[in-house]
């Protein structure tokens, strides 16, 4: 009862400018291109100010869970905001996008969506993903592995080269999936076709490789708003959840979960 009365107070605020707060919105470093530009056409729209902290998922958790501000969580997975769900650090947890899988593949790699397994399995193919437990994207390229019929191979062999505690930080500026390829550290790498798509951007040489229906892994985004937010932080989630958060999602190449099919 106390969220859904937080949430009628959000939708029927009318608050004055100078009493707006601002917002800590904490998310999945995927999101980031994204949830930068909602967070900067809802400042606009609202005059709030959003402060945008961006990191592999498990870690963002484990760092609210530590006690660091932040007023919305944005997760690559349903995992880690129900877990803070059943804390009682806040509620009710809503999905608001999805995403998949891709490889990213070096120019030089012959692969194909139909070949993909096999390359994987090459003992001369350095097989790259994220870190699971700490990144949602290695827990979908294990899940992937798992559905392959050759997981304990494939998980032996891959490169936890991202999304971990220590894992080495890209340069300023650079794409995290362009620059393990183009230092590199991987021959093929399993991540969001989000990420794909804008690591090829940045080199355009790299192959993006659809992953075989028998393969797919789809992933659930979630979002929760926490304890102690301020009530901008339900606009804030509202405006992601509404028509023109949800086209912003769906530009970056995400399914957006609620947009409104075209008329």
């Amino acid at each position: 009862m106390r969220k859904r009365l937080l949430l009628a107070s959000a939708l029927g605020l009318a608050m004055s400018p100078a009493l707006a707060q601002d917002v800590a919105l904490y998310a999945a470093g995927s999101l980031k291109a994204a949830l930068s530009e909602v967070a900067q056409d809802f400042s606009r729209s609202y005059d709030t100010p959003v402060a945008t902290s961006f990191g592999p998922s498990g870690l963002m958790r484990e760092r609210i869970e530590a006690g660091e501000r932040a007023h919305v969580f944005a997760s690559a997975n349903m995992r880690h905001p129900r877990a803070l769900e059943r804390a009682g650090k806040g509620g009710p947890v809503a999905l608001f996008a999805r995403n998949r899988l891709c490889a990213l593949a070096q120019p030089d790699v012959e692969v194909s969506a139909e070949t993909l397994l096999d390359v994987m399995l090459k003992d001369d193919i350095r097989l790259g993903t994220s870190t699971p437990k700490a990144d949602p994207s290695g827990d979908y390229a294990f899940e992937l592995f798992d559905k392959s019929g050759h997981a304990e191979v494939l998980k032996a062999k891959a490169l936890q080269l991202t999304g971990g505690l220590d894992s080495a930080a890209p340069p300023e500026g650079r794409n995290t999936y362009a620059w393990v390829l183009d230092s590199d550290q991987a021959d093929l790498f399993l991540t969001y076709c989000t990420n794909a798509v804008l690591a090829k951007k940045e080199v355009p040489g790299l192959q993006i490789v659809q992953i075989p229906e028998a393969l797919s892994v789809g992933a659930d985004y979630g979002l929760i708003v926490l304890d102690g937010a301020p009530p901008e932080a339900w606009r804030l989630v509202l405006h992601i959840l509404s028509p023109d958060g949800q086209s912003v999602l769906a530009d970056y190449g995400f399914d957006a979960a609620t947009l409104p099919k075209a008329e």
